[in-house]
């Protein structure tokens, strides 16, 4: 293709193994050319750009000088990955990003052997990497051999407790392990806590250059005459943290702070690690996130994730809305809420923007609390704004709220304390992949004592479940809603609370009930009007509630039809199997009433289109209208039996 961008060194690199013959300029050439091709490709695909164009110099420097996939490279939250992706065997596919039956936008062990480990959520990488490093020192695979491990974890992934237990594992087992901090000053919004004021005072101060002699490695391992200049940094290094550095108090030897965008002082410091290194050490390499694309440096969150966009302008292609995003919606509900409630509060876990409550936070700042990437803090937190008083908000990804679960069960429901817990993503997410659906929180809060589980069919009855949350003090309660825009409802003036536990009859019908919870009710809406032309009228119901269930209309559906077909977009022991429960003990089945239930599958749905990715999981209207009409004719032929 002619819009493709020059690259005529790339162009023979086709695995690690070819940088090898290319000396340290040639290096720095082919970084220039994976960035073009980086940024050509994400403007055709969309996704994560920032974060992968400020590790460029530190991908290629990282496989030129070690021996991938022996040498374990394992990246943190793994959406810089692109540029490893391009240098990796996987270029010709670089276009199919995120798509059906593409390149997975995060490392995924069964994509290549240059993948080790899998991610998408973070702080893991130390973790996995000394997993490997101890596996590789006891023998393990020997058939294959396991070399340097290496971890690459950025700033923003420091603030979560994980990352902290594996260096203080790591530090006490001494084992040779590199991790490299990746520090952009960026997570996905700007870095919050104690620890990004404690990177910046590694580097703060002085000016930059002079740190430059501490890109030479750790003053132990280096040959001269690099260590007389190394020395006086160092110091100077470990005065700033008053007395010596978190990491060498957690056992690790400390080289940095470096360049990171400096392709001379990256290659000195692993070339130099490689050889000498023998035990934890960890090189601190200074990036800019969106590097080198003047469109991304200048966004405020350095391109993060972006859509298709022109790569001249920089200019995202969006398609028309009609209708507010559901995150929208909730952020402006709960800061109208919290104009009138002064206890109303709201926490969120590094994602301020994809929450919505960057718009909260720009209304009440002394009421919203970003903690960083630490769902578990985030989780606990609340609980105790709740304990001392407050009415909070735990605005958290569905898939990321799985990190936090052992706090939920724990120190909010055991407590019953009333922590509203703000469910984005919920379902099937789309280019993400199976790393972020949200399809397990209805699953793993429903089975909680005294919780209340609520889902959202559409905008406006979002709204209404926020209402609800605002005034429920009796316990923890969750709603859950779907990524993307709402189905262009009317908005309620004046949304009143819902009463807790009662479902809503949609449209009345006869034979067979569709009982739908969350926003697939949607496309039950459009599989009951195909059914109409084909003579069959579903009685349709929201149910609102998976916990507590509306036992009357559901006991009411069960007795007015020959069947009842429960749809949701949640994984196997969700609603459905609460509502098989109660069908059960209060023996229905022996009634004869014909019970099934849609849920995803009992497999992980790789990334493609929402559409496409429900198609899979069979829960679109076609599949809606054949799961009645198969059920139906079940139950015809047992009648005439």
């Amino acid at each position: 293709m002619t819009d493709r961008p020059n690259t005529p060194l790339l162009d023979t690199v086709h695995v690690p193994a070819d940088m090898k013959r290319l000396s340290d300029a040639q290096l720095e050439q082919l970084a220039h050319e994976v960035r073009a091709e980086t940024i050509s490709a994400v403007s055709q695909t969309g996704g994560h750009l920032g974060a992968g164009l400020g590790v460029v110099e530190l991908t290629v420097a990282l496989h030129a000088v070690f021996d991938a996939p022996r040498d374990r490279i394992i990246w943190d939250v793994s959406h810089q990955c692109y540029p490893h992706k391009i240098l990796t065997g996987r270029r010709d596919r670089i276009r199919t990003l995120r798509q059906k039956d593409g390149l997975s936008g995060f490392t995924k062990r069964s994509e290549s052997p240059y993948d080790p480990f899998g991610a998408a959520h973070s702080s893991t990488s130390i973790s996995a990497s000394l997993g490997f490093a101890v596996a590789r020192d006891l023998g393990g695979r020997p058939e294959h051999g396991i070399g340097d491990c290496i971890a690459v974890i950025g700033d923003g992934a420091m603030s979560a407790g994980m990352a902290y237990e594996a260096m203080n594992n790591a530090g006490h087992l001494g084992k040779r392990l590199i991790v490299i901090l990746n520090d952009n000053e960026m997570s996905i919004a700007p870095p919050v806590g104690a620890m990004s004021s404690y990177l910046s005072r590694l580097y703060a101060g002085q000016p930059f250059q002079e740190l430059k002699a501490a890109a030479k490695g750790a003053v132990s391992l280096l040959p001269e005459p690099f260590q007389q200049g190394a020395r006086r940094a160092k110091d100077m290094v470990k005065g700033f943290a008053f007395g010596g550095t978190l990491f060498e108090e957690l056992g690790f030897s400390y080289v940095g702070p470096i360049d990171g965008h400096d392709m001379e002082q990256l290659l000195a410091v692993l070339r130099t690690v490689k050889v000498r290194a023998d035990g934890p050490i960890l090189i601190h390499a200074i990036t800019k996130k969106g590097k080198g694309y003047q469109p991304a440096e200048d966004a405020l969150d350095r391109g993060h994730g972006v859509g298709k966009f022109d790569v001249i302008t920089g200019e995202q292609k969006k398609a028309p809305s009609n209708a507010p995003s559901y995150t929208s919606v909730f952020a402006k509900a709960l800061i109208d809420l919290a104009e009138t409630d002064p206890r109303i509060c709201a926490v969120t876990a590094a994602m301020p923007d994809g929450t919505g409550l960057n718009k909260f936070m720009e209304r009440y700042a002394s009421r919203c609390f970003d903690v960083g990437i630490a769902e578990q803090h985030g989780v606990t937190f609340s609980a105790g704004l709740a304990a001392g008083g407050m009415r909070p908000f735990c605005a958290i990804y569905s898939t990321f709220l799985q990190r936090g679960y052992d706090q939920v069960v724990h120190d909010v429901a055991l407590q019953r304390l009333p922590v509203r817990f703000a469910i984005d993503r919920a379902g099937l997410v789309g280019a993400d992949g199976a790393t972020h659906a949200g399809a397990f929180d209805v699953a793993y809060l429903a089975n909680l004592p005294g919780m209340v589980v609520m889902a959202a069919s559409d905008e406006a009855e979002l709204v209404r479940m926020v209402a609800t949350a605002a005034e429920h003090d009796e316990g923890p309660i969750a709603f859950r809603f779907p990524r993307g825009e709402g189905v262009g409802v009317e908005m309620p003036d004046d949304p009143e609370p819902l009463e807790i536990g009662k479902g809503r009859i949609v449209r009345e019908g006869s034979r067979v009930a569709l009982l739908s919870f969350g926003a697939r009710l949607k496309e039950v809406s459009e599989a009951c009007d195909a059914l109409a032309q084909k003579g069959v009228t579903p009685t349709v119901a929201d149910a609102r509630f998976a916990k507590p269930l509306d036992r009357d209309l559901i006991l009411q559906l069960a007795s007015d039809h020959e069947a009842l077909i429960t749809i949701e977009e949640g994984a196997v022991g969700g609603f459905g199997s609460h509502v098989a429960q109660l069908l059960a003990e209060e023996g229905v089945f022996d009634e004869g009433l014909i019970y099934r239930s849609m849920v995803l599958p009992d497999i992980f749905i790789d990334q493609a289109s929402p559409r496409d990715m429900y198609e899979v999981a069979a829960l679109n209207s076609e599949d809606i209208e054949r799961k009645v009409l198969d059920t139906l004719g079940v139950a015809t032929l047992e009648k005439r039996a």
